[in-house]
């Protein structure tokens, strides 16, 4: 994939982003503005922590990020659509990943700053981003990591199907997966979270929806009335007694099926490239019974060891897990 996407990976050359733009970048880009807050992980996996001199992700949002690289905290956090041309000039940005969305890829355009339009909707898309990213860099190290990272995320894929292959639709469970309770938004179809409940064995219950984070009423929830819900990072939890009671009578509600989605460097369920624990994950939780010797701690850890580098403790993957930030440093006495 990589080959179809930049002329030569070790110089300057073009490269076709997601919107089929093809742009010339630079030859080892020093001084990235990683704009889209997903992608920052994918670049952070590639090697790319000390080329950020902007992100989006701030140390109180993503706190794991910042805790498994540190170097990240050299960067600025900005507002990404207040973000203007002059001010990535002044800070000599070479390189820019953007969100399909960004209104401003004209304005970094006309100063010559080259642009990356980044965004993804399923797991081939993020493949197609990895590959992408890592001929940006353009360095051993991010090509071998994305090939590898392929070579796993397809294992894993595989290996989930090939284990549900034989649980009809009547077995798959209708998940309604919850962005946020106050206000009230889901995420249907359309969407990297529709694909990994469908991979990992089962139904959107948004019937009807359509895209990320979309708002609808609790008299929608109570007439979907989901087997599973998962709730999204930094959700909060569900009051059961809220909306005349209208929650306590959910299937999922009743039959204790409400689970807190993992959280770590990025959120598990949204476009980072943790995808791969989040599909293992949500499998084992919608069909136990058939994953029984899947070991999310050990996952979690050995993902982290492998692509970011860094040693995760048991206890530090139970937290990730539980979708809880990381405990605080202790201050040392000198």
């Amino acid at each position: 994939m990589a080959a179809s996407l930049v002329a030569h990976p070790a110089t300057a050359g073009e490269i076709t982003d997601m919107a089929g733009h093809a742009q010339t970048v630079p030859d080892h880009p020093a001084r990235i503005a990683d704009l889209w807050f997903a992608h920052n992980e994918l670049l952070l996996m590639l090697g790319g922590v000390q080329q950020i001199v902007m992100t989006v992700d701030s140390p109180q949002a993503r706190p794991w990020m910042y805790r498994v690289f540190p170097a990240l905290a050299q960067a600025q956090v900005v507002n990404g659509p207040q973000v203007n041309a002059e001010s990535l000039l002044r800070d000599q940005v070479d390189l820019v990943f953007v969100p399909q969305a960004s209104a401003a890829i004209t304005a970094f355009g006309a100063v010559g700053i080259p642009v990356l339009v980044s965004s993804f909707q399923d797991v081939d898309g993020l493949l197609r981003v990895v590959d992408m990213t890592a001929a940006a860099l353009g360095t051993e190290h991010a090509h071998a990591t994305a090939a590898h990272y392929r070579t796993m995320m397809k294992q894993t894929v595989h290996d989930v199907r090939e284990r549900l292959a034989s649980v009809p639709e009547s077995a798959r469970p209708r998940v309604l997966h919850i962005q946020s309770l106050h206000p009230l938004r889901v995420d249907g179809a359309d969407s990297i979270v529709d694909e990994w409940i469908t991979l990992a064995g089962g139904r959107n219950a948004a019937i009807g929806v359509s895209g990320n984070m979309k708002p609808v009423t609790p008299e929608q929830v109570a007439a979907w009335n989901p087997d599973v819900i998962i709730l999204g990072p930094d959700c909060g939890t569900i009051d059961a007694g809220a909306d005349g009671g209208l929650w306590q009578r959910l299937d999922a509600v009743r039959n204790g099926r409400v689970h807190a989605n993992p959280s770590g460097v990025f959120p598990w369920d949204r476009y980072g490239s943790e995808l791969p624990l989040q599909i293992s994950w949500a499998a084992k939780t919608l069909h136990p019974d058939l994953f029984d010797d899947i070991d999310p701690v050990a996952l979690t850890r050995d993902f982290y060891s492998t692509y970011f580098h860094y040693s995760l403790s048991e206890d530090d993957a139970q937290r990730i897990l539980a979708g809880q930030p990381p405990q605080p440093v202790p201050d040392h006495a000198p």
